[in-house]
């Protein structure tokens, strides 16, 4: 079954395929990162979520939270065209534009990107973009 992208669906169908994972260790970056999605095509407003590594497996998790690292705020399209469409090139061109805005701790965010993948990381793109409609 497809869901909406970041859609309450959604949300709860990438945390089983993050638990289908099992014990993945602890993440190499501590960092909580606080996210605003705009522009949700699903909902009025903004999404709230964030992520956290130090509470355990990396996974979205709803609203914000209250002593983030970093704060990324970016539209729906352009989140969605990063996470499910590998569209690393249009994401470059909407930050070099102003269209994501990042505050707080940037090397925090340098760090993570600097980590080799996991290994299961291409697997669970795949489930992702199959459980995305």
């Amino acid at each position: 079954m497809a869901y909406e992208f970041l859609s309450p669906d959604w949300i709860a169908a990438a945390h089983e395929i993050r638990e289908g994972l099992g014990d993945v260790g602890p993440a190499p970056v501590s960092l909580v990162m606080n996210l605003t999605v705009t522009d949700v095509p699903f909902q009025e407003g903004s999404l709230l979520a964030h992520l956290n590594t130090d509470a355990g497996p990396l996974a979205l998790e709803a609203s914000h939270h209250p002593t983030p690292h970093i704060s990324i705020t970016i539209a729906w399209a352009t989140a969605k065209a990063l996470l499910i469409d590998g569209q690393s090139q249009a994401v470059m061109s909407a930050f070099m534009a102003g269209k994501i805005r990042v505050e707080g701790d940037m090397s925090k965010l340098v760090a993570l990107q600097n980590q080799a993948p996991d290994p299961r990381a291409d697997a669970v793109i795949a489930a992702l973009r199959d459980i995305t409609a």
